[in-house]
């Protein structure tokens, strides 16, 4: 008998927060720390918590993409991800409610590979279908564009 595994599942933690810029996660049997750079009043141990979010799409990008890209036989060879983001910062300035505080995010995936175009285009294709993270920015109102573009 096959054990199922389960769909949904439910993340727990408790952060501790020793100042009022630094917070740390455990996380399965690691720390994530998430911070303040210094001119803002923290202790520059982590990426800010906008700057951690910009890291998660990325990463996401590159673990889906990956996973596609082996699951269509397809090899992506080295990989590099570009990313410019706009980021309205009036809601963290505490200047006014932004709805949309990520307008605009454009990912670049660079392949160094001998995989033709079209094939990194759909590796692209199944990667918007399965990235949790980016499916957050898209929720959220951000006009995400990832292009996967062939450098070789």
């Amino acid at each position: 008998m096959a054990i199922k595994m389960k769909t949904v599942v439910t993340y727990r933690t408790t952060a501790q927060c020793p100042t009022h810029a630094r917070t740390e996660i455990p996380v399965r049997d690691l720390t994530v720390t998430v911070d303040e750079p210094l001119e803002r009043g923290g202790t520059n141990l982590g990426a800010s918590p906008t700057e951690t979010a910009m890291a998660a799409l990325i990463a996401c990008t590159n673990v889906i993409g990956h996973k596609n890209a082996h699951r269509l036989g397809i090899d992506l060879g080295e990989v590099t991800i570009d990313a410019n983001c706009q980021f309205d910062r009036r809601g963290v300035l505490m200047e006014e409610e932004i709805d949309v505080p990520f307008p605009a995010i454009t990912l670049t995936v660079n392949c160094n590979t001998t995989t033709r175009q079209e094939d990194l285009t759909a590796v692209g294709l199944e990667t918007a279908k399965y990235c949790a993270i980016a499916k957050l920015f898209e929720a959220a109102g951000t006009e995400l564009t990832v292009n996967w573009v062939k450098t070789n």
